[in-house]
């Protein structure tokens, strides 16, 4: 267990599994206590949390409703005091060609993937300016960069992620919160467990490290982020995905 976290509480949606998790379990592993948020219940994160020597906290919670990130962040607060870090990486990918979403699948997932990480640094936004610090951190995708079909709802959110991300970090910097965003690449967790065997050779042949990602690889790059050794970076996304997109 390390300690550039020691002291701070991180808020962490979709956190119940996959990506959320590994970012969960490697905040408390520098010294975070985490608050573990999903729709889906989140006990194991908080078990796994608690094994790094950190405190934890399980929420159950719908992200895209106003109430609930409201009792999520007063939840975090109430229990730790503070509210440090949050990592909004909750979101949905159903893919899907245009002709065949209708307006209630677009709304469904950009009310998820970009209404969600609104209303979560809505409710955020007031207790890390109270404390003057916050570490915010969005995740977007290796999509909005170099597009796969069938998901132009879910890149769409995605590049509104980022825009929020800019446009936030421009705000917040004078009340001593930094904005960032990191961009995973296609991921091996339980969300991506289905898909075909060639599309992951594809994926590896595009990118210049020749192998599948997976959850540790992103890891790092969220606690650095979350920690003061990104004290004075904001409002950059970093892609993280082997080297498929090279900016």
């Amino acid at each position: 267990m390390g300690n550039r976290l020691a002291g701070k509480v991180a808020l962490v949606t979709g956190a119940a599994r996959g990506l959320g998790k590994a970012y969960s379990i490697a905040l408390a592993r520098e010294g975070a206590n985490v608050v573990a948020v999903d729709i889906s219940d989140c006990s194991a994160t908080k078990q796994a949390v608690e094994a790094q020597h950190a405190k934890g906290l399980s929420l159950t919670a719908d992200i895209a409703t106003e109430k609930g990130t409201r009792e999520i962040v007063s939840k975090a607060v109430e229990a730790f005091g503070r509210l440090d870090i949050l990592v909004n990486n909750a979101a949905i990918s159903p893919q899907q060609p245009i002709d065949e979403i209708s307006f209630e699948d677009w709304r469904k997932v950009l009310s998820v993937d970009l209404d969600g990480v609104f209303l979560c640094l809505k409710a955020a936004i007031p207790q890390m300016k109270k404390q003057r610090y916050g570490r915010i951190i969005n995740v977007a995708s290796s999509t909005f960069f170099m597009p796969y079909p069938d998901l132009c709802h879910y890149i769409a959110a995605k590049a509104g992620v980022i825009g929020l991300t800019r446009a936030l970090s421009v705000e917040l910097g004078q009340h001593g919160i930094t904005v960032n965003a990191i961009s995973p690449g296609l991921t091996k967790t339980e969300r991506t467990v289905d898909i075909p065997e060639e599309v992951w050779n594809f994926q590896v042949m595009l990118q210049a490290i020749q192998r599948p990602e997976v959850p540790d690889d992103l890891t790092g790059t969220v606690v650095f982020l979350a920690s003061d050794d990104a004290a004075f970076i904001t409002g950059q996304t970093f892609c993280v995905d082997g080297g498929f997109v090279k900016h």
